[in-house]
């Protein structure tokens, strides 16, 4: 009987994915692993990534199999997938998706935070400042700074009713508005600040925003 091939290989543009059988024993999976890394006759450094599936490996055992994968063949890891949550994980991914509702004046000098997404009813005026780790939804003017996805949240958005902020950042990029904000300017009312798909800090309509943010769409229901 022909055993289980307890490794798979699938070729891309970006490099291999080796899929990890998660069902079969922890030390079976690593003895095929080294045979397929050292006998699958790749030359070259390339780039692979490790798919895990719904086996929960510790930070020790991911590091074996990287160590196995690295040392007996030119291939380097590049990222570690797994469809297993650690509970640390997972109540980090509640915090970041909670959403905050404020209701009042962000005033000259204070600075509001939030770890997920902010909804602020009410104005952002001039020196004051928001930041998230999510989005941030101004229902008033924004005069002041904004900061969203400040954990790194690249897929991060700001919106205002009157945007005319003196400072937007999203993730690490930062923006300083300027006469040379031409769509900005000429479009104060209802907009949104967003990373294109060159990294950059970009605007549009928020209008615009369920094409260029599809994910935020959440609701279900209606008709």
């Amino acid at each position: 009987m022909m055993k289980k091939a307890l490794v798979h290989i699938k070729g891309t543009k970006d490099g291999l994915i080796l899929h990890l059988d998660d069902q079969c024993a922890y030390t079976e999976l690593v003895e095929e692993l080294r045979r397929k890394v050292t006998d699958g006759g790749i030359d070259g450094k390339l780039e692979v990534q490790l798919h895990l599936g719904k086996r929960y490996c510790t930070k020790e055992q991911q590091h074996q199999l990287i160590d196995v994968v690295e040392h007996e063949s030119t291939m380097q890891v590049s990222k570690i997938v797994s469809e297993v949550l650690t509970i640390e994980e997972s109540q980090e991914q509640i915090i970041a998706n909670k959403c905050e509702t404020y209701v009042g004046i962000v005033r000259s000098g204070q600075v509001l935070r939030s770890t997920g997404d902010i909804i602020i009813i009410g104005d952002v005026n001039p020196n004051g400042r928001v930041e998230a780790g999510g989005n941030i939804y101004i229902l008033g003017k924004l005069k002041g700074i904004a900061h969203a996805g400040k954990a790194g949240n690249q897929q991060a958005i700001i919106t205002a009713a009157l945007f005319a902020p003196t400072h937007i950042l999203i993730a690490e990029k930062v923006a300083t508005m300027s006469n040379e904000q031409k769509f900005v300017l000429q479009h104060r009312e209802q907009l949104c600040a967003y990373l294109n798909s060159d990294g950059e800090i970009s605007y549009s309509h928020v209008q615009d925003i369920r094409k260029l943010r599809p994910a935020l769409n959440t609701f279900k229901g209606g008709s």
